[in-house]
């Protein structure tokens, strides 16, 4: 088999096991192939001796196969790996922008209970381990006292978690009385109680996208900012992520050109650094400024 068709059975490998279900279509879209080439990967992986089930026109590769223990052997590691691993790059400096991309990638195949125990710790630790249960059992949770920074209150969510984010600062959950998915912070959740039951909204489950400003929505917006050297340094070190997206123009300036998920992230540091930031295209970070500016100065201005 050519290398080519090798990278496309693989990746149809990775969709037929991830966690939402696909239909053949869906796949077929994904990489661009025909439905037809979808079922001959199939018919391959049946061939091979995995077990394949269907449900609701959804393909899934059954994790029972005999060859899952063997794959998860060689991808997972011992806890004693996962400790070494994790504090190897835990020692990489914080401005390297490897550093994130290496974390992700090696924490995609991190045992959930390694994990929980050799990177949360103090009081995340017991939530991020309850969390894991009620994912592994597919069961509903409440967060108990979720201090909310957008809503400005403290209060119980009920809600059902399915997905961790990078280092498992952050959980997605799918919130039924919003009939929403909304990421929560670990840090500020009081506790976690595992509720009795099951899922019932599993189809609704749908990570949203996340900027590099570390804000999430399903939908984003275009900005353009030219920034000083300052800007970019402090841009760099603050958000490791935004230094690929930065373009060098002539002189100290750079230009960064991005899509954002809500003008909160990016217009808390654009304030910051007024004298070093010029905003070259976006009305709604333009709108979400001048309203700040306006609270601000009544606020602080007006007797």
């Amino acid at each position: 088999m050519d290398q080519p068709k090798l990278e496309r059975l693989l990746r149809v490998m990775k969709m037929l096991t991830a966690n939402n279900s696909l239909t053949v279509d869906e796949i077929a879209e994904q990489l661009s192939i025909s439905p037809r080439s979808v079922y001959r990967y199939i018919d391959t992986f049946r061939e091979a001796g995995f077990v394949i089930k269907k449900k609701n026109n959804c393909i899934k590769l059954d994790k029972s196969s005999p060859y899952f223990k063997d794959i998860s052997d060689l991808l997972h590691f011992s806890p004693e790996e996962a400790y070494i691993l994790k504090e190897a790059i835990e020692s990489i400096d914080e401005n390297n922008v490897l550093k994130q991309n290496l974390k992700k990638k090696l924490y995609t195949v991190y045992n959930y209970n390694i994990l929980a125990e050799t990177i949360v710790n103090g009081k995340n630790g017991r939530n991020v381990e309850r969390l894991v249960e009620s994912i592994e059992s597919r069961r509903p949770v409440i967060l108990r006292n979720y201090s909310s920074a957008h809503g400005n209150d403290i209060r119980d969510r009920c809600v059902e978690a399915f997905a961790f984010t990078t280092n498992y600062v952050q959980v997605w959950c799918y919130c039924p009385d919003e009939n929403c998915n909304k990421l929560f912070k670990v840090s500020r959740i009081g506790s976690v109680d595992i509720q009795p039951g099951y899922w019932k909204h599993t189809r609704k489950h749908k990570t949203g996208k996340i900027d590099i400003f570390r804000m999430n929505s399903s939908e984003t917006f275009h900005i353009t900012l030219k920034l000083g050297l300052r800007a970019m340094n402090l841009l760099v070190e603050e958000f490791p992520l935004a230094a690929p997206q930065l373009r060098k123009l002539p002189g100290n300036q750079w230009l960064l050109d991005t899509d954002v998920c809500s003008p909160e992230g990016v217009g808390r540091f654009v304030m910051g650094l007024p004298e070093d930031i010029e905003i070259i295209n976006s009305p709604e970070l333009r709108d979400y400024i001048v309203n700040n500016l306006v609270k601000m100065k009544n606020k602080y201005f007006v007797s």
